[in-house]
């Protein structure tokens, strides 16, 4: 017969000395962004951190090529760019404050998001950036690369990449009781 062994009970959560204090979690509003910003307002709630979300207002779709140069013509669209980017913070915020989380919305203009993203971290003291990826490979990256790639590979500041498991739902939303 099996022996049961009993298990102790699991510490609880040191609320007063969190393992992150700044979780920083930058979103463009896409479902998978907004999946990881779901985990990262979970993680905070349960570690009992503050989160810092980030919207970087990024002109590419205004970027034009001029005989293998590239003209910016962003110039009068950054306004829009970055009352989009306040919206998209602000959306995190809500869920963050909802699900009882301290969160601070930041936003920035930037023709490189990732290097937006690291520079962000540095400034709000963050201590943890959490992200989400398609978790694509090759040629089914962006042409100019993958934001995510980028900050992995220049952060000094940790970073918890999330993708979804195949064929599960990126549809926003924190479970029910979390």
């Amino acid at each position: 017969m099996p022996r049961r062994v009993a298990l102790p009970p699991a510490p609880p959560v040191l609320k007063a000395n969190p393992m992150y204090k700044r979780i920083l979690v930058p979103t463009d509003g896409s479902a998978i962004t907004t999946y990881a910003a779901d985990a990262a307002i979970q993680l905070a709630r349960g570690c009992g951190s503050e989160l810092i979300a980030l919207s970087v207002a990024y002109p590419g779709a205004y970027l034009g090529g001029v005989q293998g140069g590239l003209v910016s013509e962003a110039a009068p669209h950054a306004e829009l760019l970055l009352k989009q980017a306040d919206a998209l913070a602000d959306r995190v915020a809500r869920r963050a404050h909802a699900a009882g989380v301290a969160c601070t919305t930041a936003t920035t203009y930037s023709l490189s998001p990732g290097d937006a993203i690291i520079e962000a971290a540095a400034e709000h003291g963050c201590d943890l950036i959490v992200m989400g990826s398609h978790g694509l490979r090759g040629m089914s990256h962006q042409p100019a690369g993958s934001v995510t790639q980028h900050v992995l590979a220049y952060s000094a500041v940790p970073v918890m990449v999330l993708r979804p498991a195949r064929g599960a739902s990126t549809e926003p939303g924190i479970p029910e009781g979390a």
